[in-house]
């Protein structure tokens, strides 16, 4: 599933059929390639969902066991929440300082939470598991040994 897909997914509590928010973004820890929390808005409960706690990623909804699972964002996810490691719309540098393009979109598995693939606007997608770390100026991947 694509980000720019699940944006706006409804998170519905399956207790009491309620909608409690709606994906707004996502939370990701750059050494596990993978997203940690969501963000959701239009919530009393809090401002995030942390993956544990999500029942399923469907593609029309999110499910969560009750709304409770929405919580105030915590010192753990809140330096992970940060503006600078959002991934769409930043440039790629690989580890030996070449640039591949810019994030267009990325791709994960909705099931596991695992990324699969940043979709790039003016080259090959490149693996997740390539992923080395997210700042303020680049996404840095690994560089690719010669030949590949």
């Amino acid at each position: 599933m694509m980000f720019s897909s699940a944006k706006g997914h409804k998170v519905v509590d399956i207790s009491s059929a309620e909608t409690v928010g709606t994906v707004s973004g996502f939370l990701l820890e750059p050494s596990t390639h993978s997203i940690v929390a969501l963000r959701v808005k239009k919530t009393k409960t809090g401002e995030v969902i942390r993956w544990r706690d999500i029942t399923a990623f469907g593609s029309e909804a999110v499910t969560v066991p009750r709304a409770g699972v929405v919580t105030d964002i915590d010192a753990e996810l809140e330096a992970l929440g940060d503006k600078a490691r959002e991934l769409v719309k930043k440039r790629v540098l690989t580890s030996t300082g070449d640039e591949l393009g810019t994030v267009k979109d990325v791709d994960f598995d909705p099931a596991t939470g695992a990324l699969t693939a940043f979709l790039l606007d003016s080259a090959p997608d490149v693996a997740a598991d390539r992923l080395i770390g997210v700042g303020s100026y680049a996404v840095v991947v690994r560089a690719e040994p010669h030949g590949s």
